[in-house]
């Protein structure tokens, strides 16, 4: 690294002690945005660099932070919908102009007879259950 990298990594450090001076014993109340910057941070640091420069939280909470952060990455919620998937718009149509046609058939039958035309058809499995 070059000096002037240097001096301010120093002036950094000791402007983050004197604050950590000022607020005392108090804890410091972060938001989730800034959780998250500090953990993405931390996580490129790694555990050991953390412990050398005194962060304001420990490297373990950064970390589990992190972890979290990537857990909710990956959860699949955000494509999930409640519900049951609905129906294919061209199965619908089918079901309800054999419906409209065969006035005397139930949704056995036309559940039967959708069947019969294949197994590829969605609709013979969705309307089993």
């Amino acid at each position: 690294m070059n000096q002037r990298q240097l001096l301010v990594i120093d002036y950094l450090r000791e402007e983050n002690r004197v604050l950590r001076e000022q607020l005392g014993g108090r804890r410091v109340r972060l938001g989730d945005d800034q959780r998250r910057r500090l953990a993405v941070k931390a996580k490129a640091l790694g555990r050991k660099v953390l412990a050398e420069i005194g962060t304001v939280v420990t490297p373990e909470t950064l970390l589990a932070w992190y972890r979290k952060l990537i857990a909710q990455q990956y959860d699949g919620t955000a494509r999930r919908a409640p519900g049951r998937p609905r129906t294919a718009a061209g199965v619908e149509t089918l079901v309800v102009r054999m419906a409209e046609e065969n006035r005397d058939w139930g949704y056995r039958r036309i559940q039967g007879a959708l069947s019969n035309l294949g197994t590829n058809l969605p609709a013979a499995r969705s309307l089993r259950s």
